[in-house]
């Protein structure tokens, strides 16, 4: 599958996904994005752009989980059209994976919900490629 940039997934080209674990400002994810598209440039990898919009699955409630779902589309539409490169995030809740479809060139399925049937249907649904992180309680 090729997306933004011309970036094909499953192809001969090595894919860096990298990024912060969350997207906390503009001005830190273009500066992470920036140095993992030089890097990944340099050695011959795809440029993929990671952070995650909301980090929903922490095992305290009152962990740090991000500046919010409007202000961290924002700065991931952003970065990935300053930097040119694909982006990728995680998804929750099916009622956010239209707007995420949007923003996001990957979406990406944490293994906490890897089988969370409705989920994945709906994220399959919007034609994105899909990364589904298979919970460490599963078999292989």
């Amino acid at each position: 599958m090729t997306i933004k940039g011309n970036l094909k997934l499953g192809g001969n080209q090595p894919v860096l996904f990298s990024g912060p674990c969350a997207v906390e400002s503009l001005d830190i994810c273009l500066e992470i994005g920036s140095t993992i598209k030089k890097i990944a440039e340099k050695y011959g990898f795809g440029p993929l752009f990671k952070a995650s919009f909301d980090k929903a699955n922490r095992s305290s409630s009152d962990s740090y989980r991000g500046i919010g779902f409007e202000k961290s589309l924002q700065v991931l539409q952003t970065v990935g059209n300053m930097l040119n490169v694909p982006i990728m995030t995680d998804v929750h809740e099916s009622y956010q994976v239209d707007a995420l479809a949007d923003v996001a060139d990957v979406l990406q399925i944490p293994a906490f919900l890897c089988r969370q049937t409705y989920l994945l249907i709906a994220a399959g649904k919007t034609g994105e490629a899909i990364k589904i992180k298979r919970g460490q309680f599963m078999a292989p």
